[in-house]
């Protein structure tokens, strides 16, 4: 990969020099308090905003939350993500209101060396996200005033072309921070020369979100396990009954011929946990994934079949897991999420978490993170590069 990176700069030298990062501090919220509930992004990003403001660099640190309209929306403001960041720091923080105006430039002027500031969510400027070139461009031109650099170590955003992505490391030198970098490296492990025996683990509700990942994938896999409410539309291509389950009716036939060219590879659950209705309080039980009752639905893999996938999942030197195997935030349905987790945490070769969700769950079940080869911080991005797809981001920086 020909993109210079945070080592590069450093070795430039950067004292005193305003260096702009653009980082994924896209974390969940709390919709009644505001509060972070899992600030894992934010920590990710630490080691490249250590180094730089270590060697003495004014660092101006921009970010997306959520999807506000391209104008200011308070329940997405980055306000919080400024505190939760100068609290891992142990400094302060200094936070524009805005993304380009009077405060962004107020607080970038002031700036001295070693100190860190970050700008308001991104995306309440209508040009972050535009489609229009010029209009992005104009946006783009208003961020790269503000730094000498730009470093790039929002692994979960490249595959966005979004101003603060794509168009600014156009006008200013550019470099991959450490997070991307190491992203890129697992990846391209993953997708180019994978340690065998390779199992990769799928979950998540949609077949549709995986499709092509799966048809990427199944050429180099030793086994693919599907769980997840992804694994109804591959039990009825089997002609299986599956209830009120969640189906993605248009994708059957597609199943049907994955199923046919990977029938050597592609493991389905051998049993389900299904409920009356879609409730932490349901009456639930474990059944055969293929008798699942009319009036019941799928919401995790059953006890059979998460013993299945641990001991299919335990015997690879390289696993690949995107995606829980069922409901994992409702506590009755958690149990084929930790299951798999924990196996795969186990594994003696090398493992990835593919970010998004399964990066929550890895956390919200309280499972040690370090007991993961990696944990990628960008689901759609992690997705989007085993698929063989050019990252604008990547791209961006490659040039």
């Amino acid at each position: 990969m020909s993109i210079r990176n945070l080592d590069d700069l450093l070795a430039e030298g950067v004292s005193g020099r305003r260096v702009l990062v653009r980082a994924d501090l896209n974390v969940p919220l709390d919709k009644q308090t505001g509060a972070i509930t899992d600030d894992g992004r934010i920590r990710a990003v630490l080691p490249t905003l250590t180094a730089l403001r270590d060697a003495g660099a004014a660092v101006v640190v921009c970010s997306h939350l959520g999807r506000p309209k391209g104008a200011p929306d308070p329940k997405y403001s980055l306000a919080p993500v400024a505190a939760r960041l100068g609290e891992l720091l142990d400094t302060e923080v200094a936070f524009a209101t805005d993304t380009v105006g009077e405060s962004a430039r107020g607080v970038v002027e002031a700036l001295a060396a070693g100190q860190v500031a970050l700008l308001e969510n991104l995306r309440f400027n209508p040009g972050e996200t535009s489609k229009d070139d010029a209009e992005r461009g104009t946006f783009a031109d208003q961020l790269a005033a503000f730094a000498e650099a730009y470093v790039d170590d929002a692994f979960g955003a490249v595959h966005r072309k979004h101003a603060s992505v794509y168009d600014v490391p156009a006008r200013l030198p550019h470099f991959a921070g450490q997070l991307v970098l190491r992203e890129v490296e697992v990846l391209a492990r993953l997708r180019q020369e994978p340690d065998r025996p390779f199992v990769v683990v799928l979950g998540g509700s949609k077949v549709s979100d995986k499709l092509a990942v799966i048809e990427a994938l199944l050429p180099t896999v030793d086994r693919l396990l599907i769980g997840g409410g992804m694994c109804f539309t591959f039990l009825r291509a089997q002609g299986h009954e599956v209830g009120k389950s969640l189906l993605e009716e248009d994708l059957v036939d597609t199943c049907r011929e994955l199923l046919e060219r990977g029938a050597d590879r592609i493991v389905l659950p051998i049993d389900v946990v299904a409920a009356t209705e879609f409730s932490a309080d349901a009456d639930h039980e474990a059944v055969p994934a293929n008798q699942i009752p009319a009036d019941r639905l799928g919401l995790d893999i059953g006890p059979r079949t998460i013993a299945e996938f641990a001991d299919m999942a335990g015997t690879a030197r390289m696993v690949f897991w995107n995606g829980p195997m069922g409901v994992f935030e409702l506590a009755p349905f958690a149990a084929g999420t930790r299951g798999v987790a924990e196996a795969i945490s186990h594994v003696k070769g090398f493992t990835v978490v593919g970010g998004g969700d399964s990066a929550a769950a890895v956390r919200a079940l309280g499972l040690d993170e370090s007991s993961f080869g990696h944990i990628s911080t960008g689901g759609g991005a992690s997705l989007e590069y085993l698929e063989g797809k050019a990252l604008p981001g990547i791209v961006a920086l490659e040039q």
